[in-house]
């Protein structure tokens, strides 16, 4: 972490927006970075409620704020405070990651990106492949974007129908896909699960400080389903237990949270940061805390 000797009038802020937030490693990993390149910046967490977004841009954009990340219910709504968005966030339709282009404030997404990386790295093919998506929001967007030219289907199911439905029109307008939306129902879940070959879970169930809920029963898991857990605090959450518990092959949220990080982090520096060595740090404060 930064001391705070080393701040100053030249040093340069940097965050992440979302509602809640307390459950956010990105200051850990940014702080980090900026001092291992002995970079004069600094990377806050900021509690923005939705009603209050427009007014934190339009303050961000007059304070002079290098870059933020978007989390949290934010990754869609930002997109019409900013000044533009590259071609990938719009091929998705959400926004994660904001640069500061002198006064100019550019969207792009790397949670595509990471997300593919992480399932790369733990040798994960999702070729010819069955899969449930939990949740509709940006994130959802951003998996589903990485998954449309390979998996065989894709089930969305969200609580509200009308945010899935919309994104499955939308996704398969984009890439002509096999894709469905279904109400979020114990009997759909049951159901899409028994064919699915992976389950991803885009929602923040599980999440920190609600650590003991999990957006599936056990008893509707079987051992031939991979889960993908994009939660990343606590790393491994009620789902993934219960998953591991009756064999199933998992991954949790950290692969994939640090690795769209490195590549916000290198959009905004030039700098390649060291990713392997940031997800063992991640998990020694993990243990000691």
């Amino acid at each position: 972490m930064i001391s705070k000797n080393s701040i100053d009038s030249g040093t340069n802020l940097y965050c992440i927006l979302g509602h809640p937030i307390e459950h956010s490693f990105s200051p850990i990993i940014y702080n980090s970075w900026f001092k291992d390149f002995n970079l004069n910046k600094i990377y806050l967490a900021f509690d923005v409620a939705p009603k209050n977004l427009k007014n934190t841009v339009i303050g961000f954009k007059a304070i002079k704020v290098g870059g933020f990340n978007i989390t949290i219910p934010h990754k869609e709504k930002i997109i019409k405070y900013i000044d533009e968005i590259d071609s990938t966030a719009k091929k998705i339709g959400a926004v994660n990651t904001v640069k500061n282009e002198d006064g100019f404030f550019k969207g792009t997404n790397t949670d595509a990106i990471g997300a593919e990386n992480a399932l790369k790295e733990n040798g994960f093919t999702i070729n010819d492949k069955n899969v449930v998506i939990l949740g509709s929001g940006g994130a959802a967007k951003a998996i589903s974007s990485i998954l449309v030219k390979r998996a065989k289907k894709i089930i969305l199911i969200n609580r509200t129908i009308s945010r899935a439905t919309n994104l499955a029109k939308e996704i398969k307008k984009k890439f002509r896909t096999n894709i469905e939306a279904k109400i979020n129902s114990k009997h759909n879940l049951e159901e899409e699960i028994k064919s699915a070959d992976i389950l991803i879970n885009t929602t923040p169930v599980g999440m920190y400080p609600l650590v003991n809920k999990s957006p599936i029963l056990r008893e509707f898991l079987h051992p031939n389903l991979f889960v993908f857990d994009i939660v990343y605090n606590p790393p491994l959450t009620q789902l993934l237990k219960d998953a591991s518990g009756i064999g199933c092959k998992t991954l949790g949220g950290l692969d994939m949270l640090v690795n769209q990080a490195a590549l916000a982090f290198e959009w905004w520096t030039n700098k390649k940061p060291k990713i392997e060595l940031m997800k063992n740090k991640i998990r020694e404060f993990l243990v000691k805390n």
